[in-house]
């Protein structure tokens, strides 16, 4: 296969100034690290790190941007930053992003995802800079009912739990913006609805791999929830190249502004099983238990994505196959706790994955 797929270009990226939310979470503290090797100039907000360790801390990501500690409910800190940093484009990746702690917590779940999205918007409003949104929301704002087949970008909102329905939500805010105000200044704003993601740096409660290096890590038994779930896996660095490509494509043309999926082919979403077998076996060894499958609040069991708009208007397509993608996650967590340096395992990641263009996917 010779599938020519599109890289971040250092052509584009260096000298533009782009603000990142959420630069201290998994996902975007990995894109930071990826800005700065593209020449981009950074400025981030978000919150503290929720965990520790974290990969933002090891990987020193806040010296390496303009790193601010602020939360994107604050409106007239957001005006700020994004006025004295003449922004040219967003790329909003802060939430609170996981299921099972929007249980917990709904009404912060809901502010910052909704609230805090339309912040982001109104901050853009009016500051006369940017001329890209790229706004992150989920594979999990499809109104889901257990269909089996992939949920394309025109098919219904919902969300059951609080997390799902929040981003949602978000996705009308996004457009609302983009129609009634953005458009009309020049600034194209695009939402992406990314698969599930792996990738070393991840210590986020309740979420499959982090679990697992901590149980087989401690020698303990790894229990499986729902081992039949099936989710469009991918690893990290594939929706963060989506972000990037799409930032570059809607400067080129706003008329590519609206929703995009960005996930692996559909016939490749794989089951919580599949995942932990393929992890364990990369890992090396490592105890499961398999649950029954109806331990803990609703959660979706089968969720695909169709990505075929990504592909035909953007060029975009998964590079890695789900087993790169796993032993690649597997291996960056050994050799984390074997004690190499975090963020050169983080570059070697990206330069591989850059390097992997035009090559055709990986077996």
């Amino acid at each position: 296969m010779t599938d020519h797929l599109p890289t971040p270009a250092p052509s584009f990226w260096s000298g533009k100034r782009v603000l990142l939310t959420g630069h201290t979470g998994f996902k975007g503290a990995w894109l930071a690290l990826w800005l700065n090797r593209l020449g981009a100039s950074v400025t981030g907000v978000s919150l503290p790190p929720a965990t520790n360790p974290n990969l933002a801390s090891l990987a020193s990501v806040g010296s390496l941007i303009e790193h601010h500690i602020a939360d994107i409910r604050d409106i007239e800190a957001l005006k700020r930053l994004v006025r004295s940093a003449s922004v040219d484009i967003v790329l909003h990746l802060a939430a609170q992003a996981l299921v099972r702690t929007s249980y917990r917590e709904p009404l912060d779940t809901f502010s910052t995802n909704i609230q805090g999205t339309a912040n982001v918007l109104e901050a853009v409003r009016g500051a006369g800079t940017a001329r890209v949104v790229v706004a992150v929301t989920t594979d999990k704002v499809y109104r889901n009912i257990e269909q089996w087949y992939p949920y394309r970008e025109t098919d219904p909102l919902g969300g059951h739990d609080p997390y799902s329905a929040s981003k949602a939500a978000a996705e009308i805010v996004i457009a609302s913006y983009r129609d009634a105000y953005l458009a009309a200044e020049g600034i194209a704003v695009a939402s992406a609805r990314a698969g599930n993601v792996i990738g070393g740096g991840d210590w986020s409660l309740d979420r499959l791999i982090p679990d697992a290096v901590r149980a087989w890590g401690s020698n303990g038994p790894l229990t499986i929830r729902r081992p039949q779930a099936l989710r469009p896996w991918q690893h990290v660095l594939e929706p963060l190249a989506a972000y990037l490509v799409l930032a570059e494509r809607l400067w080129a043309d706003p008329r590519l502004a609206g929703a995009y999926n960005f996930g692996p082919p559909t016939h490749e979403a794989a089951s919580v099983r599949d995942i932990v077998l393929l992890a364990r076996r990369s890992y090396g060894s490592g105890e499961i238990v398999w649950g029954d499958g109806i331990e803990g609040p609703h959660e979706a069991g089968w969720l695909a994505l169709e990505v075929t708009k990504a592909r035909h208007e953007l060029g975009i397509g998964a590079r890695w196959s789900l087993e790169e993608g796993v032993r690649r996650t597997m291996e960056w967590y050994r050799r984390q706790q074997g004690g190499s340096p975090v963020r050169d395992l983080c570059m070697q990641d990206i330069a591989d994955f850059e390097a992997a263009a035009g090559q055709g996917r990986s077996a």
